[in-house]
């Protein structure tokens, strides 16, 4: 498979800069690096109103207060709302490295956007973001009010970890009795983190952007062993059962190693009855979407995206 022009001149233009891989940083100069591709996120869409607020954790536990980044892009007094889970690992990425994706989304579908800053691993192992991802959308849908959002048109999304968290939030709140969702929007989702494919070999040894040893730094992080990489809250291509789950929209990079994993879900979810549209961008790198500022099929990825949203939220 042949690499687009546009993401071979972003792999240059990194690999030109030199340096040790992510995993070989120390942990605060490695979650400096997706900060720098902020500039690269394509334009910061103007909102009718963007908050930081905090969600309360629920009681008793050990999370502290959630924070989380709600987008409105019209003034409309209820709306629509995607709660999104940012990627990184479980171990880099915050509210700043997708806000303007997040933007974006909420410009396009016209939806509210709420970003949420889940904990991160190492310092918080398996299961803290997956507490965090369902404690924020389970408030979000009890006090929809409070942040003018439709409790009965929630969707939940987000892209590699973040995607991760999408599907398992949509495994807890079947499982749950809640809250009801209507759409999931896995992007390049990490499901399987014992993933030996073929694209994982392909494009995992050090010239797609991700590698299979950044991969094994990102479990090793967040998961406390190697039995939790068969639970389905940490695997969820494991989950005994996908029926009763909400419609999705998987996109997957062609030359991402997370490739045959998406679309491996994508066919789970079809086979269980569930609503599907697996979307492959040819020629693509993991992260693309956030580079859409300077990658031609990241700007079409989250126009398909944002009306896919749409859609399910209309």
């Amino acid at each position: 498979m042949s690499l687009d022009p546009q993401a071979k001149s972003y792999l240059d233009m990194i690999a030109g800069f030199g340096g040790p891989p992510l995993e070989q940083l120390p942990l605060a100069e490695a979650r400096k690096i997706p900060l720098g591709n902020i500039q690269f996120g394509g334009p910061e869409e103007s909102m009718a109103e963007v908050q930081n607020r905090t969600i309360p954790f629920p009681s008793p536990g050990p999370g502290g207060p959630i924070p989380v980044r709600v987008y409105r892009p019209v003034k409309a007094q209820t709306l629509p709302a995607l709660v999104f889970f940012h990627g990184g690992g479980f171990v880099i990425g915050n509210l700043d490295t997708h806000d303007r994706l997040c933007r974006s989304l909420a410009k396009a579908s016209g939806c509210a956007v709420v970003s949420v800053d889940y904990r991160l691993a190492p310092e918080n192992k398996y299961p803290a973001a997956v507490d965090d991802a369902y404690a924020a959308t389970q408030y979000l849908a009890e006090h929809g009010s409070e942040f003018g959002i439709d409790p009965n048109r929630i969707a939940v999304g987000g892209d590699s970890a973040g995607g991760n968290l999408a599907t398992v939030i949509s495994l807890l709140a079947r499982d749950r009795g809640g809250p009801k969702l209507k759409f999931q929007l896995l992007i390049y989702p990490l499901v399987d983190f014992n993933d030996h494919s073929p694209s994982m070999l392909q494009f995992g040894q050090g010239d797609y952007f991700l590698t299979m040893e950044g991969m094994d730094w990102f479990k090793k992080s967040y998961l406390a062993s190697e039995d939790a990489a068969r639970e389905p809250s940490a695997s969820p291509i494991y989950a005994a059962d996908f029926r009763g789950l909400p419609p999705a929209m998987v996109i997957v990079a062609g030359c991402d190693p997370l490739r045959d994993q998406g679309e491996a879900y994508a066919r789970k979810l079809q086979a269980a009855g569930v609503p599907v549209e697996l979307k492959r961008y040819e020629g693509m790198i993991h992260i693309f979407l956030t580079l859409a500022g300077i990658i031609d099929a990241g700007k079409t990825a989250i126009a398909d995206a944002a009306a896919a949203i749409r859609g399910a939220l209309s």
